[in-house]
């Protein structure tokens, strides 16, 4: 008997909840007006009440760590249609977007499809990613001039480079390393150094500390309630606002007679067209809020642009040629952002490596009225996920995709396959200072070292961002 209810009472019972699913959320959809017409919501399946798919997302990226088949599977039963799908997914109803043509779609209107950053107030309300209109516009002004600029790239490259220098040799005379921890040290070094020139000692190793504490809370349920992952990211943002704060007063104080030519000071210092100024809180917010989408998706991207040289030594070779060449034009140990940004082939690797890398899977945007596509709805308040990680790994838009192939950058890219920055206003205000840190890094590591991974077998983990379960461990010697 209980055999007999496990095998066909229980999936019936899921069966018809989800029917039920599908069923409301289409006559929901139905009594939405469009002026065009569109009163049926986008192919797909909602899965279960509540849960919605989530355990079929898991399925796909957790057991089966074949994350691009969960589109795949989408295509092989609802067809390509209009390059969208709806589901539920992360508690909200919504629409994955996974085809070039819409992504640009749901990119170039800002109004109709705008960012909500989850557990905003982590990342701090009037900070970047957080507002909206002209407020978005004269900060994304501010800080663009302060880390994009060339004369920025040039201060900033100048301040990183001992680091990586001194831990490439340390690497080395230990042998074996796991690249993600280690990446990950040097990584957090340099950002405290051209964020606000902290030397490391026990100041940086607290704000290390506490932002383990706010990465996590970022990525939780928002349960401000003590012994949850929220409420101690909550508390370790007050720490790091708290150290940070210290600091600008400090510099208030001096009359910031000193210049430090770092991230804070260049925020002092701005000012608009009007010469307004940013408030400490609107400076505070930002760094936080730069620190949390640079520090991670720089360690991974670091991580794994020396997982695939090591896979590929033709790449390699290519590489350490380009860099040779102009580290025999030199006789300092340093390489400048201008010489960095005109070495061809390091660029492509950059490019490669980060559409491979894929540490945003995809981004979210939130509907702000019913919005009408190719006769179909999307209904006010839904979330919408472009699928930034399936437009870099579809056949269609590049070929042999998972094959890391710099050459591929000899031509342009179709629009819109190319999204790792994301799109529209809202695409990555530090594209450049990301581009430059892992070239720069790259220089050193190609002209100084050789190294081998020790599982290059080793499985990929895809949640909650790709990388090899053993972090990509790695022997290293110099050359």
């Amino acid at each position: 008997m209980w055999l007999a209810v496990v095998l066909g009472v229980v999936p019936l019972l899921i069966w018809l909840l989800c029917w039920w699913n599908d069923l409301w959320y289409g006559l929901v959809t139905k009594t939405l007006r469009s002026s065009e017409g569109g009163t049926h919501l986008p192919p797909g399946y909602m899965g279960l009440p509540i849960i919605g798919e989530m355990f079929t997302f898991l399925w796909y990226f957790k057991f089966l760590r074949r994350p691009d088949d969960y589109i795949n599977s989408k295509r092989s039963k609802f067809g390509d249609g209009i390059g969208m799908y709806k589901t539920h997914l992360f508690g909200r109803p919504s629409v994955i977007v996974f085809s070039p043509t819409a992504a640009r779609f749901v990119f170039r209107d800002e109004e109709s499809f705008i960012l909500e950053w989850p557990n905003v107030e982590l990342v701090g309300k009037s900070s970047l990613v957080a507002v909206h209109g002209k407020t978005h516009a004269r900060l994304r002004s501010f800080v663009s001039r302060s880390i994009n600029q060339p004369e920025a790239l040039r201060r900033i490259a100048s301040v990183m480079q001992p680091s990586m220098i001194s831990a490439l040799d340390s690497w080395a005379k230990r042998g074996t390393i796991t690249a993600y921890n280690e990446i990950k040290k040097v990584t957090f070094e340099n950002i405290g150094m051209f964020f606000a020139s902290f030397k490391p000692g026990h100041t940086l190793d607290m704000l290390d500390e506490y932002f383990i504490g706010l990465v996590s809370g970022i990525r939780s349920y928002p349960m401000n309630i003590p012994g949850f992952a929220y409420h101690h990211g909550l508390q370790c943002r007050k720490k790091t606002v708290a150290i940070f704060k210290d600091e600008l007063e400090k510099r208030r104080k001096n009359g910031n007679s000193e210049s430090m030519n770092d991230l804070m000071d260049g925020l002092m210092k701005l000012k608009d067209e009007e010469g307004g100024r940013l408030s400490d809180i609107e400076i505070l917010d930002n760094i936080v809020s730069i620190l949390l989408a640079g520090y991670e998706s720089t360690t991974l991207s670091t991580m794994w642009a020396v997982y695939y040289l090591a896979k590929y030594p033709k790449v390699l070779l290519k590489l350490r040629d380009e860099s040779m060449f102009i580290k025999s034009s030199k006789n300092e140990q340093f390489v400048t952002s201008d010489e960095i940004l005109k070495m061809k082939y390091t660029m492509k690797v950059v490019d490669e490596t980060i559409r491979m890398a894929n540490v945003a899977a995809f981004v979210f945007r939130t509907t702000t009225k019913d919005v009408n596509y190719k006769g179909y709805t999307i209904p006010k308040g839904w979330n919408v996920m472009l699928w930034i990680r399936y437009l870099h790994t579809n056949p269609e838009n590049f070929n042999d995709p998972l094959c890391f192939n710099p050459e591929r950058w000899d031509a342009s890219m179709a629009p819109g396959t190319y999204q790792v920055f994301g799109g529209g206003a809202r695409n990555c205000v530090g594209n450049m200072l990301a581009r430059l840190q892992l070239a720069i890094f790259l220089y050193h590591l190609s002209t100084g070292y050789t190294w081998e991974l020790v599982n290059p077998d080793a499985k990929v983990r895809y949640l909650s961002h790709p990388k090899p379960e053993d972090g990509a461990e790695i022997t290293i010697k110099k050359l």
